[in-house]
């Protein structure tokens, strides 16, 4: 057995540091910015804790793009180096100056940095580096060269008198494109928007007002400043107005032209640092994961726009914001590492979001009623993923019928009439998912004394299925699942009009002229003022092939040929008009006119047999 320690060489770890730390070369820009932004800090903490007694003075960071020397620089006033701290912080690989900096002044500080790694970043792209730095001490500047190598150059240079770090990046030629101010612009805005200290780029024009002759506007230079270092989400939800929001919302999807519905603002401390706000557009009946519309930042730093696993599949149906220095990054801040504490911030968004629901709809039914359709696949989708959210939702979630009247669950259980049903002994409530293809079965259940719901999202049979399992006394069958005399529990049954040996006569003239393989085909005593015809399916069938469609586990029953069945009222005058008809081709003739009239009534009616019902019925009237 022995022991030892591994050693580690600079001339092995420094490739993998320039190629494989991170997985896009443009992150070099947020890295290095990053850690202007930290000395930036730490200045200013000193100056609050007294161990600064200079003046503060301008902190913005600069950005410089030059060219003819193919450079790129960031410029920093911010607590600066030493030569010492050069060599602590710069020559020895993945020493972390933040880390050491959070823990002295632990609670007073908020610093980015973490690994001590982004600094080299700037090999990616540049052949060589230079730092020239002045400590915010009263030591003389250095200046420190290397060429992506081990080897490195380390000089006092007089030339600097003002306190701060610049970086000077003497870019390769395989990354000309970082030379180029369009490019520059777009990973600022990308990574650095909401930075908390001020970034310069250059200068850009602005019109103003001229205040020599009023009637014309003048073009000046002006900074061009492209970040907001105190975006909304920072702030106190009592120091904003709901077109604070509205403005930082356009701030966030500059291009996203319809105002939002409403929006949560998070503010945690504990067991874990998490701000944000969400937004909540119209999002109707689409079911659109979009997973790059909900923004990460830590400390203000954007990290990604895959949000996987930090909220809740759901909540990327929505917009937004979430900042936290608390979930776990990899070493280069480009993704998430699993982590307990990303399932409990995501728990807690969940939470926060049901939380804020359920007291809009206390506080002002009326108003989230409006807003139902715009948000009910929003809260349908929450309810089929997370557990948690649907005992929650049910609270708040709304069912709608087909006079736009809404009730909650617990409501509609209470005070809408059901069917009764003596199989399974269940209580059954109806609902539409086309209420203009389902009109005349809709408004049969109405004459009846039924109320219809409207179920038409793309997650109708999946949240059926879930609120029967959830309650077990219920069902939901749809308007069209069969006849609504043949679902109601009855005492007594029609009298039926014909007799058995009628019935038989009857049924085979439909079979003649409905296909077997579709078609279910029964004869049974309705009230005359019924229709004649009826085409229903079976509501369990229905179900799965739509909860098929959809992806629930069901793909058997998706491959299943789809079946109806084709009800024949013996009450209604047409049997009898039928049976008593003496020609056999007519009578062929109008079974076959009265089925096809049931299909049109569907929208089943298609293609050649449309083609053919067209030219009979013309032929008829004739």
């Amino acid at each position: 057995m022995s022991t030892g320690s591994i050693r580690v060489q600079t001339e092995n770890i420094f490739p993998i540091i320039k190629k494989f730390l991170y997985s896009d070369q443009e992150i070099f820009l947020r890295e290095l910015i990053s850690n202007a932004t930290d000395a930036t800090l730490k200045l200013k903490t000193l100056l609050s804790v007294g161990e600064f007694k200079g003046e503060l003075g301008e902190t913005t960071i600069d950005i410089t793009l030059d060219t003819k020397k193919k450079t790129l620089t960031i410029s920093d006033k911010g607590i600066g180096m030493s030569a010492e701290d050069v060599e602590k912080y710069i020559n020895q690989v993945a020493f972390s100056g933040a880390e050491e900096f959070v823990k002295k002044y632990e609670g007073k500080t908020n610093i980015i940095g973490h690994f001590g790694l982004g600094f080299y970043s700037a090999f990616m792209v540049a052949d060589k580096v230079e730092i020239i730095t002045k400590s915010y001490t009263d030591v003389p500047a250095v200046k420190w060269v290397c060429e992506g190598n081990t080897e490195y150059k380390l000089e006092e240079y007089k030339k600097k008198k003002e306190r701060g770090t610049d970086i000077v990046l003497h870019l390769s030629d395989e990354s000309s494109e970082f030379l180029e101010e369009t490019r520059i612009q777009n990973l600022l805005d990308k990574y650095c928007k909401f930075m908390p200290i001020p970034i310069r780029f250059g200068k850009k024009k602005e019109w103003v007002k001229d205040e020599e002759n009023k009637e014309k506007d003048k073009e000046i230079e002006v900074d061009n400043i492209i970040n907001n270092p105190e975006p909304a989400w920072t702030k106190s939800p009592q120091d904003l107005k709901e077109e604070d929001y509205q403005k930082f919302y356009k701030e966030l999807y500059p291009y996203q032209f319809e105002e939002t519905l409403f929006h949560i603002h998070l503010n945690v401390d504990y067991p874990f640092n998490l701000t944000g706000i969400l937004y909540f557009p119209k999002i109707k009946n689409k079911l659109e994961l979009r997973k790059e519309k909900i923004q990460l930042y830590c400390n203000q730093v954007f990290v990604t726009d895959n949000v996987e696993g930090v909220v809740p599949e759901y909540l990327t149906l929505i917009h937004g914001v979430l900042d936290s220095p608390d979930i776990p990054l990899n070493v280069s801040r480009s993704y998430l590492q699993s982590d307990a504490n990303v399932k409990k911030i995501s728990s807690h968004i969940s939470k926060k979001v049901a939380d804020k629901l359920e007291e809009m709809y206390k506080t002002d039914a009326e108003d989230f009623k409006k807003k139902w359709d715009d948000i009910r696949v929003f809260i349908e989708y929450g309810m089929l993923t997370d557990e948690k959210f649907f005992e929650r939702a049910l609270k708040f979630m709304l069912l709608k019928d087909t006079t736009g009247n809404c009730l909650s669950f617990a409501e509609y259980k209470e005070k809408v009439k059901p069917l009764q049903t003596d199989k399974d002994k269940k209580i059954i409530f109806l609902y539409a998912n086309h209420t203009e293809d389902q009109h005349s079965y809709i408004q049969i259940a109405n004459e009846k004394g039924y109320n219809v719901l409207v179920m038409d999202t793309p997650l109708t049979a999946h949240l059926l299925e879930r609120l029967e399992r959830h309650d077990s006394e219920i069902h939901f069958t749809r308007v069209d699942a069969d006849i609504i005399d043949k679902l109601i529990k009855k005492e007594e049954q029609i009298p039926c009009k014909l007799s058995e040996e009628e019935k038989e006569k009857i049924k085979p003239l439909f079979e003649a002229v409905l296909s077997k393989e579709k078609y279910s085909i029964s004869i049974d005593s309705l009230s005359e003022t019924d229709a004649p015809i009826t085409i229903t399916q079976p509501e369990f069938m229905r179900r799965m092939k739509e909860m098929s469609a959809l992806g629930g586990g069901v793909g058997f029953y998706g491959a299943l040929p789809e079946m109806f069945n084709v009800v024949v009222n013996a009450n209604h005058p047409l049997a009898s008009k039928i049976l008593n008809e003496g020609n056999e081709e007519k009578k062929k003739k109008i079974a076959k006119q009265a089925a096809d009239l049931a299909l049109l009534s569907q929208g089943m009616l298609k293609g050649e047999e449309l083609t053919r019902f067209v030219k009979r019925s013309f032929d008829l009237i004739k």
